[in-house]
């Protein structure tokens, strides 16, 4: 869950957030690195008159700043297709969820079960409970089991919408005709919040997502409670 004034990410609650975090940092150092030397050579070039002919006219130097820029491209393309292809692969999913987009709200269908569907809607400012969260909380939660691969597959009935938890390291776009799929595995239990992420229409702001994720035996008994 997101703070005021957070300048950074969400605390990751998934081993692709991780990875994702991970990439970020790794890709930042390289970033403050290049500027860095780029804004030294720039004080140098405004601080002093000084010419080194030779080096102007170097082959040296030209090959070394050709050859650089593509080893630094390799180095942030190589970690960023292996995050890319673990975030496409789903190995034997254990729970399959079907997710539709509204305008405006949510409608999940748990496949696995025979009648296990519901729609989630934002909770009006005026019934929010002490302690709920204004224009987050939903009226029914997707409950799911933790520390198993959850495969969502996400679609829309009217417009584009995008299906976003950023804690857990998704966002999918909800697409009219096309089902779009996602995997999912929380490391441990709670509450994980997220909103649409794509401008559909005016109550675009009021499509919460909330993700309860629970041990698999209150998982169990809660999708008995509710066939």
């Amino acid at each position: 869950m997101a703070y005021p004034s957070q300048m950074g990410f969400q605390d990751a609650s998934s081993p692709i957030m991780e990875e994702l975090m991970h990439f970020h940092d790794h890709t930042l150092m390289i970033v403050f690195l290049i500027s860095t030397l780029v804004l030294y050579i720039i004080a140098l070039m405004l601080s002093t008159k000084l010419t080194h002919t030779s080096t102007m006219d170097a082959q040296e130097v030209e090959t070394i700043w050709t050859i650089l820029p593509a080893i630094i491209l390799i180095l942030i393309a190589l970690p960023s297709l292996r995050i890319l292809y673990m975030m496409d692969e789903i190995n034997n999913p254990s729970l399959t969820v079907k997710t539709m987009g509204h305008q405006w709200y949510w409608s999940y269908e748990y496949t696995d079960y025979e009648d296990l569907n519901f729609d989630s809607y934002m909770v009006p400012t005026s019934d929010l409970k002490p302690g709920e969260l204004r224009l987050l909380e939903v009226d029914n939660r997707v409950v799911l089991p933790m520390e198993l691969p959850v495969r969502m597959l996400i679609s829309s009935e009217d417009v584009l919408h995008s299906w976003a938890v950023p804690s857990l390291g998704l966002k999918t776009d909800a697409i009219p005709g096309r089902l779009n799929q996602a995997t999912l595995m929380s490391t441990r239990p709670g509450l994980f919040y997220g909103q649409c992420s794509e401008i559909c229409g005016s109550n675009h702001s009021f499509m919460p997502i909330v993700l309860e994720l629970v041990p698999l035996k209150h998982f169990e008994a809660w999708s008995s409670s509710m066939l």
